[in-house]
C-alpha cells in the first residue's frame, strides 16, 4: 500500500451502515418494490443527524441552566 491508501483509510473515509441502508431504501422505492414515503425512505440519512443535533441542544441547555444557575447565586451572595 502507498502512502495515500493509508490515509485514506486512517480518515474514516467511505459509505457507513446508514449510507448504504438509505441507498438499499431508494433503490427499492425506485424499483417500487416497497410503497414507504420519501420521508421514510430517507430516513437512514436524517435520523442520525437528528439525534446528533438533539444531543447538543440537550448539551446546550444544560450548560445554559448551569450558567444561570452560577449567575443567579452570584447575585443572592451580592446581597
Amino acid at each position: 500500500m502507498n502512502r495515500n491508501e493509508n490515509s485514506s483509510k486512517a480518515a474514516g473515509g467511505g459509505v457507513g451502515f446508514c449510507g448504504l441502508l438509505g441507498l438499499a431504501f431508494i433503490i427499492l422505492k425506485l424499483t417500487h418494490v416497497i410503497e414507504w414515503s420519501w420521508v421514510w425512505v430517507l430516513s437512514p440519512l436524517w435520523i442520525p443527524l437528528a439525534i446528533t443535533a438533539a444531543f447538543f441542544v440537550i448539551i446546550l441547555l444544560v450548560m445554559l441552566v448551569k450558567m444561570t444557575g452560577k449567575v443567579v447565586s452570584d447575585e443572592l451572595r451580592k446581597k
